[in-house]
């Protein structure tokens, strides 16, 4: 997966970085795996805008994927790797020798043709789902789930990954994309392998239609609003608008938001590097 430089025939490819879908082996979704994605624009149930700058984009239809990885002992041959417009990563379809065809996070290097497989027993290989409890200290892991049987919800973007370093008892110990390191139950599952895509990070939109597209509207900078709406608002002149902070007033910088008395406090060993 490269990203390619766009040669600057118009102004608004001068800067433009996308990747060039050489891993996209498929350019239509599987129907049967297709839902609606409901665009809001920003306004709640009443018709009041509760958040800005969101509105617009392109119609999209999202792509169940299978967090859970939860057919075990059942073996999936890798059928495409496709594009999918609701996150960074790409996904992979998978048809399952019962029948069955799931759309699963596709990590970096899996093939087409390739079989994978979940649960007790299963080779830690590129793709395959097991039980932290089951893979090899050390192992690169991705989509790992934080209660059992809940879904993977971390380390799913593109080219992140996350490394199970040891295991104290009923807990293994995981050195998350953030640099937290965190304990999480043995029973838990995660998938092999890194997420794919990795160049993500190295695309730039080259223009600001295409962030329209995603639905996302013009950011007013707080400096430049009025005192009325913004803390950082006003003044006489181009003022730098004091401290950084939110329109609600938090600091943008240093300000810890997390809970001191949360619950799972305790099964964080060090917090995420600043």
């Amino acid at each position: 997966m490269t990203a390619k430089k766009i040669k600057p025939v118009t102004p608004g490819q001068r800067f433009k970085v996308v990747s060039n879908f050489d891993a996209v082996t498929c350019s239509t979704p599987e129907k049967s795996l297709l839902g609606p994605v409901k665009k809001s624009g920003g306004r709640n149930n009443v018709g009041h805008m509760t958040m800005r700058y969101i509105g617009g984009g392109h119609k999209q239809r999202y792509r169940v994927v299978d967090f859970k990885r939860d057919k075990d002992g059942i073996p999936g041959t890798v059928n495409s790797i496709q594009y999918d417009p609701n996150r960074s990563a790409r996904i992979a379809l998978i048809f399952y020798v019962d029948g069955e065809k799931r759309y699963i996070i596709a990590p970096n290097g899996l093939q087409v043709g390739q079989v994978i497989n979940s649960g007790v027993g299963v080779a830690p290989e590129i793709g395959n789902s097991l039980f932290l409890s089951d893979i090899p200290l050390g192992t690169i892991i991705h989509n790992i789930e934080l209660r059992p049987n809940s879904g993977g919800i971390m380390a799913r973007s593109a080219g992140t990954y996350a490394q199970l370093t040891s295991r104290e008892g009923k807990y293994a110990i995981i050195k998350l994309p953030s640099g937290e390191t965190r304990m999480v139950l043995v029973t838990c599952k995660a998938t092999i392998g890194s997420v794919g895509n990795s160049d993500h990070g190295l695309e730039r939109s080259g223009k600001a239609g295409r962030s329209r597209w995603l639905g996302r509207r013009p950011r007013v900078r707080g400096v430049a609003m009025n005192p009325v709406d913004h803390p950082m608002g006003g003044g006489e002149g181009r003022a730098s608008g004091g401290h950084p902070r939110s329109r609600k007033g938090i600091p943008a910088k240093g300000y810890k938001t997390r809970t001191p008395k949360k619950q799972s406090n305790k099964f964080i060993i060090e917090r995420k590097k600043k």
